[in-house]
């Protein structure tokens, strides 16, 4: 049996053996990362630092593509379609979509607190290191829960801080320099349609099981990076249209900043859980749908909410003088 399965068998005896008393709190740090860590680069774009927004956005819209590239280029299995023995804790298997490697919700976790990590390091050292032990946290927790091997863990999270300095060091080279930032954004919307051709048109492992049914639906794993090439695809339309057009300006000080970041903030949660699941993905299906949505969400939260925030800040001025 190979060493990674056996260091999950023996989390899985820990597990067992405590009576699971720690399974909540470890689902709990994997499911904050994906259902809420990764809105927090709009919530810093709106009203903090369209600096670090930027910042936040490349790791986690760039890192997401890169990241499911991998998986569906690797198509490793999951740890319990390779062994038997394997018993995911909760409903932690519900939520563990795609292929094993890397490891997805540990890729999110890494960039959303590393990111933090590089922007508080020399202002604010204990929330710092406070993200620093977050990410770790949620590292293991997808060891723990069962879900995700050691090497998934541990190259999700080395492609995210590898991201996170290259995005550091360029930000800084390209600082002022449109025409070189607007080249690099035609690469990358070319970057996504050529991703989008990989992923259809390379081959995928086809093993069935004793009863003759599919292992794994490699179009089922495509779902994932189809999400990420509409977000990357909306990303890079949103920077253009922002740097260019809008030219968003954070309205620092207006009463009404809070709770139109608040209002933001629950309108894309409920689009990305409720809305378009119901309507575009209903429509279009796993793939083309998620695209969509995502491509939707991103220039919601990079055009149209910004404009949204600047106008209903300036109208609210004007009528209190």
């Amino acid at each position: 049996m190979e060493l990674d399965i056996q260091y999950l068998l023996l989390l899985q005896e820990f597990r067992n053996a405590t009576g699971g008393i720690f399974n909540e709190f470890f689902n709990a740090m994997s499911k904050f990362a994906v259902e809420i860590l990764q809105f927090l680069p709009f919530v810093i774009f709106w009203s903090v630092s369209k600096k670090w927004g930027y910042f936040f956005m490349l790791n986690q819209e760039i890192g997401e593509l890169i990241n499911n590239v991998i998986k569906l280029t690797v198509c490793a299995y999951r740890p319990w379609i390779r062994s038997d023995l394997i018993e995911p804790a909760g409903d932690s298997k519900v939520a563990a979509t795609g292929y094993s490697f890397p490891s997805g919700h540990t890729r999110v976790a890494t960039s959303e607190y590393g990111s933090i990590f590089v922007w508080q390091k020399d202002k604010r050292r204990w929330i710092a290191v406070i993200c620093a032990i977050a990410a770790l946290l949620t590292g293991f927790s997808r060891n723990f829960l069962g879900v995700h091997t050691p090497q998934d863990v541990g190259v999700a999270f080395i492609e995210s801080v590898l991201l996170i300095y290259l995005v550091s060091v360029f930000s800084k080279k390209l600082e002022g320099n449109e025409r070189m930032i607007d080249i690099l954004t035609l690469v990358g919307i070319v970057c996504v349609f050529v991703t989008i051709i990989y992923i259809q048109v390379k081959p995928y492992p086809m093993d069935f099981d004793a009863s003759g049914a599919l292992l794994v639906d490699p179009k089922k794993m495509m779902n994932d990076c189809f999400k990420a090439c509409g977000a990357c695809l909306g990303f890079f339309i949103g920077s253009y249209v922002d740097r260019h057009y809008i030219k968003y300006e954070i309205p620092f000080g207006a009463k009404e900043l809070p709770v139109m970041t608040c209002v933001g903030f629950g309108l894309i949660m409920a689009w990305k859980n409720y809305f378009a699941p119901a309507t575009i993905v209903a429509v279009f299906g796993g793939h083309w749908g998620n695209f969509i949505a995502r491509l939707i969400m991103l220039l919601f939260a990079m055009i149209v909410w910004p404009l949204v925030i600047s106008k209903t800040c300036v109208f609210y001025q004007k009528t209190r003088a």
